[in-house]
C-alpha cells in the first residue's frame, strides 16, 4: 500500500480582538446635535440647531403652539424679553410674530453667538441679543416696559422664584409672563411674587404657565392681550 504523508495542519487563525461596545464613562449620554424649526409667522419654517450644552431643553412645538394660540399669534408691536433664551426660540417665535422689539439674553457664549447667527440670517432688525445672566437682566428692565416676558430656565435652576418676581415688575399692567418649569406652580405660591395662573397646560415632563398681574385689569381678553 502506497504511502500518503500527511499535509501539516494550519494553526487555526486568531481572531482579533473585539472593540469594546461599551462607552467609555462619561460620554455615554452625549448626543449628536438636533434642530427645531420656528413654527409660526414670517421665519416660519426656519431651522435652529440645538448643541448638546447642560441644561438647554428648548421648548417642544406642541406647547409653542399651544402658547401662541394663547396669546393670539398677532404680537404686532409687543416687547418682549427671552431671558434664559438658549436656542432663542421662543424670542424669535415672537419676533416673527411681528414682536416690535425681542430682547434674548443668554450667557453661554456659543450659544450667545449661535443667537446672533441666526439673527443676522433672517434679518430680524428687532431682535437684539445680550450676553448675560438672565435674573440680572429681569432687574436691570424698567418697571412696566414689556408686555411679554419668558421664563424658561433648566430646569434644576434655583432662580424660579427671583426671576418672577422681577418678571412680575417688568411687565405692563396688563403685560404677561410665559413660565416653564418642571412642576406646576399655583396661585397661593405666585400670588407673594405678584403674579397669578391666566392659562396652564402640562406636555410630558413640561409644565407651563401664562401668568398676570394679581392686580391686572379684569377685561384680559381669554385669548391673546391688546399690548
Amino acid at each position: 500500500m502506497k504511502y500518503t504523508p500527511l499535509k501539516p495542519q494550519a494553526e487555526p487563525a486568531v481572531k482579533p480582538l473585539m472593540k469594546p461596545t461599551v462607552k467609555p464613562k462619561g460620554t455615554a449620554h452625549l448626543k449628536p446635535p438636533g434642530e427645531i424649526r420656528i413654527i409660526g409667522g414670517q421665519y416660519r419654517r426656519t431651522k435652529l440647531s440645538v448643541p448638546n450644552r447642560p441644561g438647554l431643553r428648548p421648548t417642544p412645538d406642541r406647547v409653542r403652539e399651544t402658547l401662541f394660540n394663547w396669546l393670539g399669534q398677532d404680537l404686532s408691536g409687543w416687547r418682549c424679553a427671552d431671558v434664559f433664551a438658549g436656542t432663542g426660540v421662543l424670542g424669535f417665535e415672537a419676533a416673527s410674530r411681528g414682536a416690535a422689539e425681542v430682547l434674548l439674553c443668554e450667557q453661554d457664549p456659543a450659544l450667545v453667538l449661535q443667537l446672533k447667527s441666526v439673527q443676522a440670517r433672517l434679518k430680524a432688525d428687532s431682535v437684539r441679543v445680550e450676553r448675560g445672566d438672565g435674573l440680572s437682566l429681569l432687574r436691570r428692565l424698567p418697571a412696566a416696559s414689556m408686555q411679554l416676558v419668558f421664563l424658561d430656565p433648566p430646569f434644576d435652576s434655583i432662580q424660579f422664584e427671583a426671576a418672577l418676581k422681577a418678571a412680575a415688575q417688568a411687565i405692563a399692567p396688563k403685560g404677561l409672563v410665559y413660565l416653564e418649569a418642571p412642576r406646576a406652580w399655583l396661585d397661593e405660591e405666585l400670588a407673594p411674587l405678584g403674579l397669578q395662573v391666566h392659562r396652564s397646560g402640562k406636555a410630558g415632563a413640561v409644565h407651563f404657565h401664562l401668568l398676570t398681574k394679581v392686580d391686572a385689569p379684569q377685561d384680559v381678553p381669554q385669548d391673546g392681550l391688546t399690548a
